[in-house]
């Protein structure tokens, strides 16, 4: 038997048994990854108990729900998740909470689906990682804000004044981070990562983007892959590569390998946040942290 279903399973089960007990004076309210854990905290703040079900590390292609993660989701009031496939085992149940009364919010149902990447090579038929567009993470803010302010009414109020604040942090981002990559030549503007994570962020910021891996990290990269990639490094000039924090190092490690039997050598940049952020408590562990720091390493290492 799938997990997936077995899971599935578990979850009725354990939404049969369960009772009001779980109703407090705030919404609870359950998340996947962490840069939705880290947006909905900035808008709820103290008017919603939250809980993540991904930490820092956790990849959310390959993320299986265990039967903890399942009492959370069963005992929640509203669920807000990426959508478009990122969060692939759990799909199926979120698709069936609907039919008992949870509600699921797919974050990725703010953006025009007309004006993201397509792919043929991914369940949804698109780029799932929308975060990595400022202009997108806007929009999903305010979409978050309707739907707490539909879920609490009373406490709309408050919720659009977060957002209104949040929105303003998100604005000075954005002109803090195109001071920083206009620093860096066009033509110096190629990013080779672990995978294809960051699509948005390479036509936001006028990147050549290169994963080694596709769109998601279930897909092993071969030894043609990593033969075909060192080629266009060398002949691009490209001097740095990067790994992530939540796809393992020798895929990228392996590449660089493959330069330097070819008689080329290029370095790692570093360590970008892709599909997580960093540690909590830490600056890398908020959304605009983990934007400044990725920019930053990337910009210094490519100079």
């Amino acid at each position: 038997m799938k997990r997936i279903t077995i899971i599935t399973i578990l979850f009725f089960g354990i939404f049969s048994c369960k009772t009001d007990s779980k109703k407090t004076d705030k919404l609870n309210v359950v998340t996947t990854t962490t840069m939705i854990t880290d947006l909905v905290k900035n808008i709820g703040g103290d008017l919603i108990n939250i809980e993540g079900l991904m930490g820092s590390g956790v990849d959310p292609h390959l993320y299986k729900a265990s039967e903890g993660d399942v009492t959370k989701l069963a005992n929640a009031d509203i669920i807000f998740y990426n959508g478009l496939h990122l969060e692939g085992k759990l799909v199926e149940v979120f698709e069936k909470m609907g039919t008992q009364n949870i509600k699921t919010v797919a974050v990725s149902d703010a953006i025009d689906k007309n004006t993201l990447i397509g792919s043929e090579y991914f369940a949804s038929n698109y780029d799932p990682h929308i975060w990595f567009d400022i202009t997108y993470w806007e929009q999903v803010t305010q979409f978050v804000v309707n739907k707490l302010s539909e879920a609490v009414p009373s406490e709309k109020d408050t919720f659009k004044a977060n957002g209104d604040n949040y929105l303003s942090q998100l604005n000075n981002l954005k002109t803090e981070i195109n001071a920083t990559i206009n620093a860096l030549p066009k033509e110096k503007r190629i990013l080779v990562t672990a995978h294809d994570a960051f699509n948005y962020f390479g036509k936001a910021f006028e990147f050549e983007v290169v994963g080694l891996q596709g769109l998601s990290t279930a897909t092993e990269a071969g030894v043609q892959d990593v033969q075909k990639l060192a080629a266009f490094i060398i002949d691009k000039k490209v001097n740095a590569i990067f790994v992530e924090s939540s796809v393992p190092k020798r895929t990228i490690k392996a590449l660089q390998a493959a330069v330097k039997s070819k008689g080329h050598d290029v370095t790692i940049g570093g360590t970008l946040y892709s599909d997580a952020l960093g540690n909590a408590g830490t600056v890398e562990g908020t959304y605009i942290g983990m934007f400044k720091y990725n920019v930053n390493t990337i910009v210094n290492a490519l100079k």
